[in-house]
């Protein structure tokens, strides 16, 4: 321990920090701006002075007790609770085995998720293993960056390389992105976290695009990459296309099943967030592959993909942002849902 203590900025700063905490499951209402102890920096971690936390899907269940999910499922939350997993800052400490990373370093993470209680991102100040870490892009601001790590890195792992070897229990195949050059993908929820990158993945990778959207998304879609444009407020999707090569639902829910009809046989659809799918025996009399994946962390990912956003190959589109002691603001800014791109708390 007191080798990890050496290596820690001289600058000793006090013991707490400010976090949102929450001491109960419920609405935004149970979030709370109060003090929290700085965590204590263990092997093989980094601490990083937290200048921007992206918000995500998982923040808000976690938050209301993961209620979507069968009981069994519900995990055991130790309270109090920090919730959030996205980051850009700075590195303010290391532990004495870390030789990748240095104090000042500008990084960028998804800390630790899945998981249940330790990632802990709506605070000042959050501890990273260095395996899932990479340095912030260098052309974009810590506020953009810190939008981009869990909603790029599922459709990156969806539709590019998973990453890893985990199974997903809800399906018996492991989950394998199809080639997309050349290839017609259909990406509903276009507008929101995941779906802006996936249509932004599937152009570079060469597909032909199709984003499905409410109308005032439409110019912003187009510029991200779309060739085609359907305002799901008008029209469904499936009643007005088909022969996709893959359907990338970003909604997902029990209502993927309808994008079955609009794919051509040998085609897939990913569901996003699958629970709750039905269309299995559709799905084969059709001839089309189901599949999804659970993201996880993985800095070697985040740092391809630091280049693709250094590049502006991928564009980070931002919804609005708030200060962290106005989380709850932010939550029920995202329960309005018809979110454009990615909703970011600020950190002086």
């Amino acid at each position: 321990m007191e080798q990890l203590k050496n290596k820690i900025d001289n600058n000793e700063h006090a013991k707490v920090m400010k976090a949102i905490r929450q001491h109960e499951f419920g609405g935004p209402e149970v979030l709370i701006y109060e003090d929290a102890p700085i965590p204590e920096l263990n092997s093989g971690e980094v601490r990083v002075k937290v200048h921007a936390i992206g918000l995500n899907p998982p923040d808000w269940y976690l938050r209301d007790g993961y209620k979507m999910l069968p009981p069994e499922w519900q995990p055991k939350v130790p309270f109090p609770v920090i919730l959030g997993t996205d980051i850009s800052g700075v590195i303010d400490a290391v532990a004495s085995d870390v030789k990748e990373f240095s104090i000042g370093d500008e990084v960028y993470s998804m800390v630790r998720f899945p998981s249940y209680g330790p990632s802990q991102a709506y605070a000042e100040y959050v501890n990273v293993p260095i395996s899932e870490i990479a340095l912030k892009p260098k052309n974009i601001d810590h506020l953009h960056a810190a939008a981009a790590p869990m909603s790029l890195l599922t459709a990156w792992q969806f539709m590019i390389e998973v990453g890893h070897d985990e199974q997903n229990p809800l399906q018996p195949n492991k989950h394998e992105p199809v080639p997309l050059e050349g290839k017609t993908v259909l990406v509903n929820g276009a507008g929101g976290g995941v779906g802006h990158f996936a249509v932004q993945l599937a152009k570079w990778k060469g597909a032909k695009v199709i984003a499905v959207a409410s109308g005032k998304q439409e110019v912003l879609l187009r510029e991200l990459g779309a060739d085609e444009f359907i305002d799901y407020t008008k029209f469904q999707a499936e009643d007005v296309v088909h022969d996709i090569d893959l359907v990338i639902d970003s909604v997902g829910g029990p209502e993927s099943g309808r994008f079955l009809r609009t794919l051509k046989p040998g085609g897939a659809l990913f569901p996003i967030f699958p629970l709750g799918f039905s269309g299995a025996e559709e799905a084969e009399k059709l001839g089309v592959t189901v599949s999804a994946t659970q993201v996880r962390s993985n800095g070697a990912q985040l740092k391809t993909l630091a280049a693709l956003l250094d590049q502006e190959i991928i564009r980070v589109v931002i919804d609005s942002s708030f200060p962290l002691a106005n989380a709850r603001q932010a939550h029920e800014r995202a329960a309005k849902g018809h979110i454009q791109g990615k909703i970011v708390l600020t950190v002086a």
